[in-house]
């Protein structure tokens, strides 16, 4: 029943609340790279000029922000002018951005041949250009000095990857905008990308979670318990089993993104040239749900018009462990397949923000296991957080063991539409479910 309730989610209509994959559609926005300060998330992106683009034309540098993952807010464009390149420029290629120490750096490729460095106050500039020239000259390896990936260590020591086909790390000073060390190259088992086993791609990222570095050149990655590797192949993260009909064309080419967290929860965010009115230098970008297994492996993503920060309440099954935001809780894979929120006590919450589609005294169904000894757990659905109004609440039932689930069901007292809602959980001492799903 899970899968075929998935299914739903990816079968490429678009609802009636408005798509919200790709983002921003039309404006060129592409090679999005994400970094969350504070409660607010920056996107810092490449810009395809112009819809009727023969070639890559890209002027400048993009830089855009959110809240909710659902509206999106231009703030500055970093312009070539305004860095060592001193000039107009049209191959303003892929770009990272990092915060240390109250201080705002951010990574440009000049096309092919280097990268950059700029520093500002805040997230969104002005920004000044503190060495007057590259920071990664051409030939300062055998690869293409191009699409730099900023990561932090479990240290607090911060380093760049880069590179075309190879990809090359090195340590960076406190400073940020100088290199500790001669750039190594990254030893990767296995070569695999779009254009099939033997190569990999560009726009190389780095991210860490848990104990393991992922290496990653658009929706494939790498493992490793050493930031400087050998990585481990693992795959791709995108398959056309998880992926709407829409967002199929080129299906795993050209996704350079990133990984990112906000809220407790985790997402991938990449190119998209597949949807209708983009092309080959005219793209989009999507953002999506990314859960990791028990073992520290990324679970393949769905890509779906409804984006993120919302749910479609005619939409079939929204799993549970795709919240917004959360207290308390865990993500763990499920018995039943996919994954589960776990973890749950007395005072733990779930948000699940615009709620779109939504019938006025909905009925709202639960999937989960609970091997309680006694009865005194409950759901309490409320509107926009635990203190707002109450539209509803489920008394658990025991199920006898934590691989035992049920379906419950409970009638709210809602207004049709759009509403945020908030599950909060109370019960005594100790764990009080695993929740599977919700649906409406």
């Amino acid at each position: 029943m899970r899968k075929c309730f998935a299914l739903l989610l990816i079968i490429g209509f678009i609802s009636n609340g408005k798509a919200q994959n790709p983002i921003n559609p039309g404006k060129g926005m592409c090679d999005p790279q994400v970094r969350v300060y504070g409660n607010k998330i920056y996107l810092y992106a490449t810009h395809d000029s112009s819809v009727n683009n023969k070639d890559f034309v890209m002027n400048d540098w993009w830089i855009w922000s959110t809240k909710d993952l659902v509206h999106w807010k231009y703030e500055s464009t970093l312009k070539p002018e305004d860095t060592y390149l001193k000039h107009p420029y049209n191959s303003c290629w892929a770009t990272d951005a990092i915060s240390r120490d109250g201080k705002y750096f951010m990574y440009f490729s000049a096309g092919q041949t280097d990268v950059g460095v700029v520093t500002s106050n805040t997230p969104i500039g002005p920004w000044k250009d503190p060495i007057g020239k590259p920071l990664l000259p051409q030939d300062i390896t055998p690869t293409l000095e191009r699409d730099p990936g900023i990561v932090v260590d479990s240290l607090g020591n911060g380093y760049i990857v880069f590179g075309c086909w190879d990809y090359y790390i090195a340590k960076l000073n406190p400073d940020m905008v100088s290199l500790a060390e001669q750039p190594q190259l990254i030893q990767l088992d296995v070569k695999n990308g779009p254009y099939g086993l033997g190569k990999t791609d560009d726009k190389p990222f780095m991210h860490y979670y848990k104990g393991h570095y992922y290496l990653s050149w658009g929706c494939y990655y790498a493992m490793s318990t050493n930031i400087y590797g050998p990585y481990t192949y693992k795959g791709s993260i995108i398959t056309k089993e998880r992926t709407a009909p829409i967002f199929q064309n080129h299906l795993t080419h050209d996704r350079h993104g990133s990984f990112f967290e906000y809220n407790h929860q985790w997402y991938f965010i990449c190119n998209d040239k597949s949807y209708p009115g983009t092309h080959e230098f005219f793209r989009n970008s999507v953002v999506n749900y990314l859960h990791y297994k028990d073992n520290g492996e990324i679970e393949p993503v769905y890509i779906d018009t409804v984006g993120v920060g919302r749910y479609d309440a005619a939409g079939g099954v929204i799993e549970a462990e795709n919240y917004f935001n959360t207290t308390n809780t865990q993500v763990k894979e499920c018995t039943e397949g996919g994954f589960e929120v776990v973890g749950i006590r007395n005072g733990s919450a779930l948000y699940y923000t615009n709620v779109f589609n939504l019938n006025a005294n909905a009925t709202i169904s639960f999937r989960y296991s609970s091997p309680l000894k006694s009865t005194d757990g409950v759901i309490e659905i409320h509107e926009n957080n635990p203190k707002g109004k109450l539209l509803g609440k489920v008394k658990l039932s025991n199920t006898k063991s934590w691989q035992d689930y049920i379906t419950t069901k409970t009638t709210l007292d809602n207004k049709g539409g759009k509403v945020n809602l908030c599950l909060v959980f109370k019960g005594n001492e100790g764990e009080l479910l695993h929740l599977n799903w919700i649906k409406f």
